[in-house]
């Protein structure tokens, strides 16, 4: 799958979407990463960070794409669904993302800090594929570019 270049292909259009929704995230002064979910190459959830506007810890990006992408679906499981995010996964979003047995995840940007692979390396389902560093480098500026202003 890496070497295909219509999967990479694919993968840079739906990681623009997601990072559509970073942008959004940004604007609304959100920590910006965006998620968006894919289900037969159709996009079935769209989400960003809204902890500040929620004022819930919880509300992470990937948390409210996984309850769209269910409620769009009609059921907790997502095995067929591709969840492509600008940044990392914290351990809190790798454990969701493994019980709704997420088929395949895509991330932008690594998080040194807080990523799941530090903490939680095996959260995802065993049936998970990973692929990261997608857009990498517009999805790291972005997020840099949010912690600068904040400075």
């Amino acid at each position: 799958m890496a070497n295909d270049p219509q999967q990479q292909q694919r993968d840079e259009f739906f990681m623009h979407r997601a990072l559509d929704e970073a942008r959004a995230a940004f604007d609304s002064g959100e920590i910006p990463i965006g998620a968006v979910v894919v289900c037969r190459d159709r996009i079935i959830a769209r989400a960003h960070n809204l902890t500040e506007t929620l004022c819930d810890v919880t509300a992470h990006a990937e948390m409210q794409a996984i309850t769209a992408a269910a409620n769009a679906l009609g059921g907790k499981y997502l095995p067929e669904c591709t969840l492509y995010v600008t940044v990392e996964p914290c351990t809190m979003c790798a454990g969701a993302l493994g019980w709704a047995q997420v088929g395949r995840v895509v991330y932008g940007a690594a998080d040194e800090k807080r990523g799941y692979q530090l903490y939680a390396p095996r959260a995802l389902h065993k049936r998970c594929q990973l692929t990261s560093g997608v857009l990498e480098e517009e999805c790291r500026e972005l997020m840099q570019r949010f912690f600068q202003s904040k400075r």
